[in-house]
């Protein structure tokens, strides 16, 4: 089924509380992604991340899935030029943004869409919502990272298992896995987003940026280097402080 063209896919709004919705829109379809909506999906997070007036930003789906993956039958738009180009890649986006994304997954979320699952830091899924590698079945490697993300979230035995035999992974077991945060019903998908959202905005925002980029730069470390890395930011934030205190008392 198609969609009219002039219908937005991927929605964007902004609230004044600091919270920003980011919608993938092309339900009839399962929010299978074509090309534009790639671009689009990445300039979004992009231009979020540089958002002052936005402090947290929650991902969903419209209709019956998260995101079905790329749309097979766009496939050759889907990989024509540089498909690595990070301006125009969602993945390098999101993990590159330094608001805290929290994913609202409804239904499927499959190969791509799993893997854009796995590029939020705080996941709440539906009752029966599943996530599914089916980059086996179609003879295609990951290349947003989802070879290398799953193991060290769930383990290596079990991300075997999802990838190698493309078996589901149903919200309630990734719950379980230590992979998704909460999983709720479907009416209460967004009210506990936004409420985790609203959580967040209460505490200071210069640290909560800078926490979510120690925990997620020093999760790709070993913990000698994570435990490293976090002096490093303990340090930046002191001396910051003293040059505030320094400029306001030469100053007053």
């Amino acid at each position: 089924m198609s969609q009219s063209s002039s219908e937005k896919l991927i929605l964007v709004t902004r609230e004044p509380d600091g919270i920003a919705t980011v919608t993938i829109n092309r339900p009839a379809s399962l929010n299978s992604l074509t090309r534009p909506m790639m671009i689009e999906l990445a300039q979004a997070f992009k231009s979020l991340g540089r958002d002052d007036s936005v402090r947290v930003i929650i991902l969903s789906g419209s209709g019956r899935a998260f995101c079905s993956g790329v749309d097979l039958t766009a496939a050759e738009q889907v990989f024509k030029g540089d498909v690595k180009d990070p301006e125009v890649d969602p993945i390098f986006q999101m993990e590159q943004c330094p608001k805290p994304i929290i994913g609202a997954i409804n239904g499927f979320a499959i190969t791509a869409g799993f893997e854009i699952a796995l590029a939020c830091d705080i996941l709440i899924a539906t009752k029966g919502a599943t996530f599914l590698d089916t980059h086996a079945s179609f003879g295609i490697f990951p290349s947003w990272g989802l070879s290398q993300k799953l193991p060290r979230i769930i383990g290596p035995n079990k991300a075997r298992e999802v990838s190698l035999a493309a078996m589901p992974l149903p919200a309630e077991e990734a719950e379980k896995l230590g992979f998704v945060n909460y999983v709720v019903e479907n009416s209460e998908l967004l009210k506990k987003a936004r409420q985790l959202a609203g959580a967040i905005l209460k505490n200071n925002q210069d640290l909560v940026l800078r926490y979510k980029s120690v925990i997620n730069d020093g999760y790709k470390l070993d913990l000698r280097h994570g435990l490293a890395l976090e002096k490093v930011f303990i340090l930046v934030i002191f001396i910051f402080l003293f040059l505030f205190f320094l400029i306001k008392h030469r100053s007053g």
